[in-house]
C-alpha cells in the first residue's frame, strides 16, 4: 500500500518540527524525575510475520513488565488484552502525565520513519497476549493484516469500553478497510478523532459508531466494512462484532 506508505512519511517529516522537540522534553523530563532508563524496549508484533523491538516512554516503575505481563496476571472475565488501570500504582508521577496526553508512544515515530510501523494502525502486541487471545479468538490474526500503528480505531473508543470481541472486530473491520481500496483520507480523520480526543474536545464514540466512521472513509460500502469476521464470539459465547452492531 504504496499510499499508506507515503501518507506517513509526509506526516512524520513534516511534523518532525512539532514530535522531535516534544520527545526530547518528555525524554528529559523522565531523566530528571525518575533517571535511567528514560525508553522501554520490548519484543511486540507489528504484522503477520514480523517481529519488532519497539521503544517507547518507562512510565512505569522500573522491572514493571516483570511483575505484571500476560503470564503473571491471571485472566478475568473483562479482556485478555493486558490493560493496566490508568490508577495503578505502577506508574510513576511524571508516567501518569506522559499518559495522560498520550505521549507514550510518541518514540515509535522513529519506526513509522524506518518502516516498522505506520501512524495509524492496530496496536502492536506482545506475544504472550497474542497467544493468549487465541485461545477464545482464533482469528486474532486478521488484526495484524496491515502494519501496527500508534493510533488506530479501539483508541477512538477506548481500551476500557470495548470488550475482547469487539475489539477485534473493529481491528478487522480497519484492515479490511485498508486492503480493500485505501483512501487516505481514513487515517487522517482516525488521526485527527485521537488528537482531538487526547486534547478534550472530541466527541464519544462507541464500536458502532466507529464501524460506520470506516465505512464512510474507506471508499467501500457500509456493508463491507461492517461485515462480520464470522468466527467472533464475546466472552459469554453470544455473537458480537459488527453483525451485533447493526
Amino acid at each position: 500500500m504504496w499510499k499508506k506508505r507515503a501518507l506517513d512519511l509526509f506526516l512524520t517529516v513534516v511534523g518532525a518540527i512539532v514530535w522531535v522537540p516534544v520527545v526530547l522534553t518528555v525524554a528529559a523530563g523522565i531523566l530528571l524525575a525518575e533517571g535511567r532508563p528514560v525508553f522501554y524496549r520490548s519484543r511486540r508484533r507489528v504484522s503477520s510475520d514480523e517481529v519488532v523491538l519497539l521503544t517507547k516512554f518507562r512510565t512505569m516503575v522500573r522491572n514493571a513488565d516483570k511483575l505484571v505481563n500476560r503470564d503473571t496476571v491471571p485472566v478475568d472475565d473483562t479482556t485478555r488484552f493486558l490493560n493496566i488501570p490508568a490508577d495503578s500504582p505502577l506508574y510513576t508521577r511524571i508516567g501518569r502525565f506522559v499518559e495522560r496526553f498520550a505521549l507514550t508512544e510518541l518514540p515509535q515515530l522513529w519506526h513509522v520513519v524506518r518502516g516498522d510501523m505506520s501512524v495509524v494502525g492496530n496496536r502492536p502486541l506482545p506475544q504472550n497476549v497474542i497467544d493468549c487471545l487465541r485461545e477464545e479468538f482464533p482469528q486474532v490474526s486478521d488484526r495484524f493484516l496491515t502494519r501496527a500503528g500508534l493510533t488506530g480505531p479501539a483508541q477512538l473508543v477506548g481500551r476500557e469500553a470495548l470488550g475482547d470481541a469487539e475489539r477485534l472486530d473493529l481491528e478487522a473491520a480497519y484492515c479490511r478497510a485498508c486492503l480493500n481500496g485505501y483512501q487516505a483520507r481514513l487515517d487522517i480523520v482516525i488521526l485527527a478523532a485521537t488528537i482531538l480526543g487526547v486534547l478534550g474536545i472530541g466527541r464519544d464514540r462507541d464500536a458502532r459508531a466507529v464501524h460506520a466512521l470506516i465505512a464512510r472513509h474507506s471508499g467501500r460500502s457500509r456493508s463491507y466494512a461492517l461485515a462480520p469476521t464470522g468466527s467472533t464470539r464475546s466472552a459469554g459465547g453470544r455473537a458480537s462484532g459488527a453483525a451485533a452492531h447493526r
